[in-house]
């Protein structure tokens, strides 16, 4: 009796007894690791299901459904057992019924159907679509294909681990083999076709997930916007939430292939980095094959070592003599002997390119044998004679149609048409009788409208073609160029400019080419096109380019945006040079108010005030009243400049200037950064409750999920919110920027940390706001962002006051030059008179440069000091003004954070009867926080545990690590082997009862030894 499940109900025999259990349930998965076959039956269908083995190393067992009708077999993976539940025998037993009554796989066309919101920016939605189905368009199974269950049966196995490679040359049916088993096996699948053009990372994440979604509409959605954002996306981060939305959306089919095809094509070496990423997250249930002529650069030898790869190469998709017999006698229509199958697989090696030429060469011939006999060389030479015998036998129309239209990557009617330009023929009624022909022809679709040739004939065609161009008369090549120029027309007329650049490059019209660039609003290296547009700059001779200036300028944006910084100058200059020889006219005055606009970007990137003011002006001179991308970019630079040089009425005009141009023509990634900048201009102001007002306008303008330009509105707000005292609100927007901050290389990291010190020691946490200070300053040197170390130096003297390190925070206040931190050790060394002397001059200072957040602290520290030095009446109405100042901003912590000494200064306010609301609100705050800290300082504070004491080398090891010396530099310093160096930390770990360098150093902190 065959164990059957019907309904929710298993019924087998064991020793001889009727057994049931019911499916899903723990004893349903234990009887599936020990048994071997079973039926399945239910409303949606009827299968049997037999257990089978992986036969590679893993040696992984796995269950297929079989059902057979009309004398035809079926089959569908059911998975591992763990996976077969319920809803998935239902699930396969539909799909199953479905597949027998299938009469055409039209679904695929609707599957493949990318989702609108894969549409790349400044891509028109439907000509975008049109190009991606045809990308996306898994290839359906031939007729009279030779069938491969060996093969066939390697690539079930490797759906078990995360990726199958299958690796050879051209003509040896990769793309036809993935096809038939797909089409045989029932698992879905998603089909991305690669091309030269997708080297672009981004534009090849988004068809990845827009092949993705062809299987769910839902997946991807949060990491293609990330990826859509003008800031250039990290790999890592998108594919992490792609990775993270596969898994928590699940299939209810189980599990999935993604099949990359000519995966050959790619070079980019960021793609082989995120590929191999994607392949050590991959979800459980999806599976990643890649076809290709040449081995990926992914770490392939580990992942064999794993058992995480299988392989099928050149030698396992020969055909062997059977096959070859097979598909030359049934699919080809031959009738060839045994032998000479034999010799023409001998002579091919099995290769099923050479087997078809070699087959369509002979259709028509008499005497096969001879045929065959006379039939040797190389592969090369074999397909060049193959491709003479096969183009010579066709009508003159098709000899002259195949070679002109090799120069497209994919075709369709109307491009051909145009492409040729011949009024008595029809391109799509062409296109349909070459594939009736088999001659190499790959339908891209099921409606037939979108084709290409296969890759190796389109090879061959096109050297055709260029041997008959350089051995011709001049028209000739004038031919070859104008075919790429009607190309390119056609593209640029259904609003693919990327594909109408691309042939006005082979055309070497360098005139259209450029202009396809600059493109309409938006340049094309804006839009995913950076790395073509870059090569083909790389291309051109210097010569073309001091020809036309506007190229060098081009090639420095492209540069620029592209994150080659360093490269940018040089060729901002070659355009000055070809300029000087340019006439002089409004498009010349242009490119130089569009140089002085990337210096100026430039400056910003290196924080030089002074170089972005003079850049900045010399390009709104000069660039055109029209050029209003470049002008706002220009006037942000200049708002970003008086910012740092501390002008803040002149960098709020600025700012407000690009905000005001965004509500008249558009929002940008400008009108966010000026929005930002503004918040942070108001809070400076301390205008808190519009900082915060702008703040949520940039988050909003930031768009879901947010640009990571956000992490500076949320690092903001959490300013915003710590000063109103709301730390639970501040945490939140602190972490958020952080997640932000961490996607992209930027100094906010570090004022981040700054933030979770203050936070910390708001909270009594000391050692962890000496952690976040150890990683702040850390991170500002490994990556030179020393224009942030002042901030960090405030934050570490308030630390280093905190536990009693008078002496170090006084010199760290001095080196950085910080008169409040100066100001502060001298309060906690009981010398008021010191304090007020730096405090004065330095008040002055703010108030004339008109820095109100500079004038408010001041003016509660030197109430602070008036009052340590006796001077009591002085010091309450210097406070006083100081409240009436934060009053409408609503400062909380500015007052709290001073602790007992304003606790007492604000009674005495209180007794005043002055701003009672106020005042009372900041006692009740300084009254709770005080009964916390006494409530803390009540139990046994881990930080002072006891531990064995540290030996003297120790202790100055610890020193040293405080300062962030290297192991290597403490050995050079100590004249200590690096294993004494290491087994010294090892020791300092234990005793201090931490793991890492930074615990340490905290707790060394917390402890007083350092």
């Amino acid at each position: 009796m065959t164990p059957k499940v019907q309904g929710e109900t298993l019924v087998y025999r064991q020793d001889g007894q009727e057994q049931e259990l019911i499916v899903d349930t723990a004893a349903w998965f234990a009887w599936l690791e020990t048994a071997s076959t079973f039926s399945f039956g239910s409303s949606e269908g009827l299968f049997t299901a037999r257990r089978e083995q992986a036969g590679h190393k893993r040696g992984g067992w796995y269950w297929k459904a079989y059902r057979k009708q009309h004398g035809k077999l079926s089959s569908r993976y059911l998975g591992k057992s763990e996976t077969v539940t319920l809803a998935r025998l239902q699930t396969v037993a539909q799909a199953l019924a479905d597949a027998l009554v299938e009469t055409a796989p039209d679904t695929d066309a609707e599957e493949a159907r990318p989702s609108a919101q894969a549409a790349a920016p400044g891509m028109r939605s439907d000509a975008l679509a049109l190009l991606l189905s045809t990308k996306l368009h898994r290839p359906l199974p031939r007729a009279h294909l030779v069938r491969r269950p060996q093969l066939a049966a390697r690539l079930t196995q490797g759906v078990m681990g995360p990726l199958t490679l299958v690796s050879a040359p051209a003509g040896f049916g990769k793309t036809t083999l993935l096809a038939q088993w797909f089409a045989e096996s029932g698992m879905p699948v998603a089909w991305l076709s690669l091309e030269p053009g997708d080297n672009e990372l981004v534009r090849f994440l988004s068809y990845l997930i827009a092949a993705l979604q062809t299987l769910d509409p839902r997946v991807g959605a949060v990491a293609l916007a990330l990826l859509q954002m003008p800031q250039q996306a990290r790999a890592e981060p998108v594919l992490t939430l792609l990775t993270n939305d596969v898994g928590s959306h699940g299939r209810d089919g189980g599990d999935f292939a993604l099949v990359l095809d000519d995966y050959h094509v790619i070079e980019a070496k960021a793609i082989d980095q995120a590929l191999t990423y994607l392949v050590e997250h991959l979800p459980p249930q999806m599976h990643l094959v890649i076809a290709t002529r040449e081995d990926p650069q992914l770490p392939l030898a580990r992942l064999r070592a794993r058992g995480h790869l299988t392989e099928l190469r050149a030698t396992d998709l020969r055909f062997t003599p059977s096959e070859a017999a097979a598909f030359l006698n049934q699919g080809m229509g031959l009738n060839l002997s045994a032998e000479d199958i034999a010799r023409l697989s001998t002579r091919t090696e099995g290769w099923i390119a050479g087997l078809q030429l070699a087959a369509i060469s002979m259709q028509g011939h008499q005497d096969a044998t001879s045929f065959i006999t006379s039939f040797t060389g190389s592969h090369h030479f074999v397909l060049d004679y193959l491709v003479e015998e096969v183009l010579q036998q066709q009508p003159e129309s098709i000899q002259t149609f195949l070679p002109r239209t090799s120069i497209l990557d994919r075709m369709t009617g109307s491009l051909c048409d145009a492409v040729l330009l011949n009024p008595s023929g029809s391109g799509q009624a062409t296109l349909e009788s070459i594939e009736h022909a088999n001659l190499f022809l790959v339908p891209l679709d099921n409606e037939r409208r979108w084709y290409r040739y296969h890759h190796l004939f389109a090879d061959l065609l096109r050297q055709r073609l260029h041997q008959r161009s350089a051995s011709s008369p001049g028209d000739e090549v004038e031919d070859v160029t104008e075919l790429h120029i009607r190309a390119s027309v056609w593209y640029e007329d259904h609003g693919l400019s990327i594909e109408a650049f691309h042939h006005a490059a082979a055309a070497h019209d360098v005139a259209r080419a450029e202009r396809l660039i600059e493109g309409e609003g938006m340049p094309l290296h804006f839009r995913g096109a950076g790395a073509p547009v870059l090569n083909w700059l790389e291309s051109l001779p210097r010569t073309a380019l001091d020809a036309r200036p506007s190229l060098w300028v081009t090639y420095a944006s492209t540069l620029l945006f592209g994150g080659q910084h360093t490269a940018v100058e040089q060729k901002l200059q070659a355009a000055e040079a070809a300029l000087a020889a340019a006439v002089p006219d409004d498009r010349t005055r242009d490119l130089v108010g569009r140089i002085a606009s990337m210096r100026a970007t430039l400056a910003v990137i290196q924080h030089d005030g002074a170089t972005i003011v003079v850049q900045s002006r010399r390009a709104l001179e000069y660039l055109d009243p029209d050029n209003l991308p470049v002008r706002t970019a220009t006037t942000w630079t200049l708002g970003y400049a008086y910012q740092l040089q501390g002008d803040r009425a002149a960098a709020r005009g600025a700012y407000t200037e690009v905000i005001a141009i965004g509500k008249s023509f558009g929002d940008s990634i400008y009108t966010l950064a000026a929005t930002i900048n503004l918040g942070q201009v108001q809070e400076a102001d301390n205008q808190l409750s519009l900082a915060a007002e702008s703040y949520q306008r940039s988050l909003q303008l930031a768009g879901d999920p947010p640009q990571r330009m956000a992490c500076e509105a949320h690092l903001g707000l959490a300013r915003v919110f710590y000063e109103w005292n709301d730390l639970e609100e501040a945490s939140q927007h602190g972490q958020q920027s952080a997640q932000l901050a961490r996607q992209i290389l930027v100094d906010t990291f570090a004022a981040y940390e700054v933030f979770v010190a203050r936070l910390k020691l708001a909270q009594g946490d000391v050692p962890g706001a000496a952690a976040a200070l150890d990683e702040a300053e850390a991170f500002v040197r490994r990556h030179s962002f020393v224009f942030r170390m002042p901030d960090v130096a405030a934050a570490q003297v308030l630390l280093l006051l905190h536990l009693g390190h008078l002496a170090a925070a006084a010199h760290l206040a001095q080196t950085h030059d910080l008169p409040i931190s100066q100001a502060r050790v001298h309060l906690a060394q009981r010398d008021p008179s010191a304090a007020l002397a730096v405090l004065l001059p330095w008040r002055r200072q703010v108030e004339a440069k008109g820095w109100a957040d500079e004038q408010l602290k001041v003016m509660v520290l030197q109430a602070v000091a008036l009052h340590m030095h006796g001077d009591k009446d002085q010091a309450v109405h210097l406070l006083c003004d100081a409240l009436a100042l934060a009053a409408p901003g609503g400062f909380i912590r500015l007052f709290v954070d001073e602790g007992p000494p304003m606790a007492h200064l604000l009674s005495e306010v209180e007794a005043q009867g002055m701003m009672p609301d106020y005042v009372g609100k900041l006692l009740a705050i300084l009254k709770a926080d005080a009964q916390k800290r006494a409530h803390t300082s009540s139990l046994p504070p881990p930080a002072q545990r006891m531990f064995e004491p540290l030996s003297p080398r120790e202790l100055e090891v610890l020193h040293l690590m405080a300062a962030g010396l290297s192991n290597q530099e403490m050995c050079e310093r100590l004249f200590l082997a690096l294993s004494t160096v290491k087994g010294h930390n090892r020791t300092i770990f234990g005793k201090l009862g931490v793991q890492r360098r930074t615990e340490a150093v905290a707790r060394a902190r917390a402890l007083g030894l350092v």
